[in-house]
């Protein structure tokens, strides 16, 4: 192999390692923001619309 050959073997493997830690960054940022996002939402449940307000018995 001559010199050429290996150190673009070389850069290569360097982009495709510097690709994969910037999108692991990224994904963890993002992850990050999402779960800000629901924590930051109101914790509020909506009454259903008609169950606990009658209830049929039959005798």
């Amino acid at each position: 192999m001559d010199m050429n050959s290996i150190m673009a073997s070389q850069l290569r493997s360097l982009q495709s390692t510097v690709q994969l830690s910037v999108m692991n960054k990224a994904m963890a940022v993002n992850a990050a923001a999402a779960t800000d996002l629901l924590e930051s939402l109101p914790n509020q449940s909506a009454a259903h619309p008609y169950k606990g307000t009658a209830l049929d018995v039959k005798a």
